[in-house]
C-alpha cells in the first residue's frame, strides 16, 4: 500500500509539469510532513499512585484484664502523592480501630493518627491483623497487634475475731452489710466453729461491713460484736 501511494504521488507531481528533481523534493517534503506529530506506540503517561505506610508496624498491649479496654496510638503516612484511605478492618473483634473517619485523604507527606482498642473476652494471648484499604500502589497496608487477656481478680475478705469469754459457746455466725451499722445479713451457712471466716462473695469497687455473734449450747445468740469494714479494690 505504501509503494502504491508513493507512485500515485509522483505521477501527480509529474503531471503538474514539474521537473523530476523538484517533484522528488516536493514528494520528500510531503512524506516528512505526514510523519510529523506521530507519537510512538505505548502509554503516553498514567496517573501516579502514592504509598501508604502504617507506624508502628506492630502494637503490643501486654496484659489487660478480661472485659477491660486498653488503647494504643498509631498513624497512617502518605508518600509520593496523595492517598485516599477508604476503609479499615480488624481480623479479630477484640481489637477495634477508632479515631479516624473514612474516606480519609492524605496529601503527600501527611500523617493521620488513629487508635486501636484491645478488649479481651477471655484469658490468654490474642492477636490480629489490621488492614487499611486505599488507592495507594499497594492497596492494603497492614499492622499486627497482640495482647494478653488477664483473668479478673477474685477478691475475698478474710475475717478473724477473738474467742467469746463464755464457756459454753459452740460456734459463731458472721453477718455482712452494705452500709455502716447495718442492716446485716448472715453469710455463713452453718455455725463457724473456728475463729476465722473467708467471704468470697464480694464485688470489686464496693464497701462491706461485718459483725460476728456467738452461739451457746442452748442456741442463745449474743449481740453483735464491734463492726469491721472492708473496701474491695477495682477490678
Amino acid at each position: 500500500m505504501l509503494r502504491l501511494i508513493e507512485v500515485v504521488v509522483l505521477r501527480i507531481l509529474s503531471a503538474l509539469g514539474l521537473p523530476a528533481r523538484l517533484a522528488a523534493s516536493l514528494y520528500l517534503t510531503l512524506v516528512l510532513a505526514g510523519c510529523q506529530g506521530v507519537a510512538p506506540s505505548g502509554n503516553s503517561g498514567s496517573g501516579q499512585h502514592g504509598t501508604l505506610s502504617v507506624t508502628p508496624a506492630s502494637l503490643t498491649f501486654g496484659n489487660v484484664t478480661v472485659g477491660k479496654t486498653a488503647s494504643l496510638a498509631g498513624s497512617l503516612n502518605a508518600g509520593g502523592s496523595a492517598v485516599t484511605v477508604s476503609s479499615a478492618s480488624s481480623s479479630s473483634s477484640e481489637f477495634a480501630i477508632g479515631g479516624i473517619s473514612f474516606p480519609a485523604t492524605l496529601a503527600a507527606g501527611q500523617s493521620l493518627s488513629f487508635h486501636v482498642a484491645f478488649t479481651p473476652q477471655a484469658s490468654g494471648s490474642a492477636a490480629a491483623t489490621l488492614t487499611f484499604t486505599s488507592d495507594a500502589v499497594d492497596p492494603s497496608s497492614l499492622q499486627s497487634v497482640d495482647g494478653t487477656g488477664a483473668p479478673v481478680p477474685q477478691h475475698a475478705v478474710d475475717l478473724s475475731w477473738n474467742a467469746s469469754q463464755s464457756s459454753d459457746v459452740v460456734g459463731y455466725n458472721v453477718f455482712r452489710g452494705n452500709n455502716m451499722e447495718g442492716p446485716y445479713s448472715r453469710i455463713n451457712v452453718a455455725l463457724e466453729a473456728s475463729l476465722s471466716y473467708t467471704d468470697s462473695g464480694v464485688t470489686g469497687g464496693k464497701n462491706y461491713y461485718y459483725v460476728v455473734t456467738a452461739m451457746d449450747s442452748n442456741s442463745v445468740e449474743s449481740g453483735y460484736s464491734n463492726e469491721a469494714s472492708a473496701v474491695i479494690p477495682v477490678p
